[in-house]
């Protein structure tokens, strides 16, 4: 009993010596062959519908091209120094650069996505990705996104970038709304800022502006501007108003075109009220 309660952690020990050199004879066979490898093949995925970056462009920032890598040993080639070189791109959100046993070099990209074009007041054009974050506009690709312009104080450096004014954070704010409820987004063709940095919305629909203000409680200006939408509208016609403002709470004011003199007739409508409106109106949605 004595003796087997001495041989048996033995022999344990024994199983995992013999297991770690063991895989040390392997790793050093892996090393071997992988010194033997020549790159094959340069791999790409790009995945999406945005095309800022081609194969074509890919393939130059890796110098694929100019035979850089193919016909080199992998283990000469830096595969981090690669994905940097893509990460530099500010077109490329994400990169990621792999090597497999068949000499072949992978690589994974993710684009950025634009949701907003921005022309600022300093004749500067740029693009909002998803995130928030300036991008530059691209030669091989025009994002089919709302455009913003007017007062725009946001700067543009040419390079990816944050957002520093709170106009422009509201504007990103706006867009990413609208792009998410297919309804405004098939309505709303363009965002103007006008000369009080205030948020006006261009519909397809109407020859009138929607005035936002900012960025706050979109969701109840919004559901505002659908009630006006549903129940005003109907009455008198798409372009009755040159001006819905919906940056109150609670009520949305409709300025008739034509109409210098601010004489609001308050009203609630029902959805079947036949009342007709012939001055400024405003109707409380509470």
């Amino acid at each position: 009993m004595f003796k087997k309660r001495i041989w048996k952690p033995l022999l344990i020990s024994l199983a995992w010596i013999i297991s770690f050199g063991g895989l040390i004879v392997l790793m050093s066979f892996i090393d071997t062959k992988k010194s033997e490898v020549l790159c094959k093949d340069v791999k790409i995925y790009i995945p999406g519908n945005q095309y800022f970056i081609d194969r074509e462009e890919v393939d130059n920032i890796l110098q694929v091209n100019s035979h850089a890598l193919i016909g080199r040993r992998m283990e000469d080639i830096n595969i981090n120094g690669l994905e940097n070189k893509l990460k530099a791109n500010p077109f490329i959100e994400f990169a990621k650069v792999y090597t497999d046993m068949d000499g072949i070099i992978n690589v994974e990209i993710s684009q950025r996505q634009p949701i907003l074009r921005v022309m600022n007041r300093f004749d500067q054009d740029f693009y909002v990705d998803q995130h928030g974050l300036k991008i530059p506009l691209s030669a091989n690709f025009t994002a089919r996104v709302i455009v913003a312009n007017g007062y725009i104080d946001e700067a543009f450096a040419n390079h990816v970038d944050s957002l520093h004014t709170r106009l422009a954070a509201d504007l990103f704010k706006t867009a990413d709304f609208i792009r998410k409820d297919s309804l405004w987004d098939a309505q709303i063709a363009q965002i103007y800022v006008n000369k009080d940095h205030e948020i006006e919305l261009i519909p397809r629909v109407g020859n009138n502006r929607i005035l936002l203000g900012n960025a706050d409680s979109l969701d109840n200006k919004f559901h505002n501007l659908l009630v006006f939408y549903k129940k005003a509208l109907p009455l008198v016609g798409w372009d009755a108003y040159k001006v819905i403002n919906v940056k109150y709470a609670n009520q949305v004011v409709g300025i008739r075109s034509g109409n210098i003199k601010a004489d609001s007739l308050k009203a609630k409508l029902a959805v079947n009220d036949t009342t007709k409106l012939n001055r400024d109106t405003t109707i409380n949605t509470n």
